[in-house]
């Protein structure tokens, strides 16, 4: 791997757990939401975080990729 692909891969990894950190503190509070009776604010927030969740596949198959 050349250095150009080894710091994008690098970057990348840090951005996917980023990405992965935010989406577990979503996750957090729009269940503490939903437990406070605003069950359409949850279900919005979890509609968002299969975005997230997409995105950090595709993201996840790029650095295989990049580390091959």
């Amino acid at each position: 791997m050349d250095d150009k692909a080894a710091a994008t891969a690098d970057a990348l990894e840090l951005l996917h757990m980023n990405q992965t950190a935010l989406r577990a503190a979503i996750e957090e509070l729009s269940t503490w939401i939903r437990q406070r009776g605003s069950e359409n604010v949850h279900d919005n927030a979890m509609v968002a975080l299969l975005t997230l969740d997409v995105n950090a596949h595709a993201i996840t198959g790029a650095l295989e990729r990049l580390r091959n």
